[in-house]
């Protein structure tokens, strides 16, 4: 195991999950479902703290992992989160519930993201998560930069997508995804932009102009 392997793995290792993250992270996993790893889950918990998070956007509701790391961080943010299957929806409302959510702070579209974003108020939240259908990641990268308020933040989970991003070799379509969103973010003056290589990557960035 290489020295850059033992940090990845220590900076998971690390990572106290609480119980009812494990979990929904268990019941995640035995869906099929990837969710977030804990160092990432625990990334989003920061930066809800650090931004002070009152309205959350979540393309990607799982079975509620990321949404609920996401609250750790912001009790008391309302979290609007979106998916096309019902039944995960479902496990991620028990999910918010077991872990003390009141039910007035999350709101569960079941839809397509494709569907419902564009219906959404601009410049009115504080962070957007964006953790499903990778084939759409530029557009829903775009909606949400048009979603967060100035200051606001949007982040990616995989964003290495399985450790192909920085492979030059790989060139699938999605993978060309990230590398177009990632370098064009990196020249963009609109927003600070940053690539944290926890878990599968995290893509940060903080909207600071139009």
């Amino acid at each position: 195991m290489s020295g850059k392997e033992k940090n990845w793995k220590y900076s998971e290792d690390i990572v106290l999950e609480p119980t009812n993250i494990a979990g929904a992270r268990s019941h995640s996993l035995e869906l099929g479902i990837e969710p977030v790893s804990p160092a990432v889950g625990a990334q989003l918990a920061v930066l809800a703290a650090a931004s002070g998070a009152s309205s959350i956007v979540e393309v990607g509701t799982g079975v509620g992992v990321s949404g609920l790391w996401m609250f750790r961080g912001a009790p008391g943010a309302t979290l609007t989160s979106i998916d096309t299957e019902v039944e995960y929806q479902q496990a991620a409302r028990a999910a918010f519930i077991a872990g003390g959510v009141p039910a007035n702070r999350f709101r569960l579209i079941a839809g397509r993201a494709t569907d419902v974003l564009p219906r959404m108020n601009e410049n009115s939240y504080d962070l957007v998560l964006i953790d499903a259908d990778a084939d759409s990641v530029i557009e829903y990268v775009e909606h949400g930069l048009r979603l967060v308020r100035r200051g606001g933040t949007v982040l990616v989970p995989h964003a290495l997508w399985r450790d192909r991003v920085a492979d030059p070799a790989q060139r699938d379509d999605t993978v060309s995804d990230f590398r177009t969103l990632i370098s064009e973010l990196s020249k963009s003056s609109a927003v600070l932009m940053a690539l944290s290589p926890a878990g599968d990557g995290l893509l940060q960035m903080t909207k600071i102009g139009d």
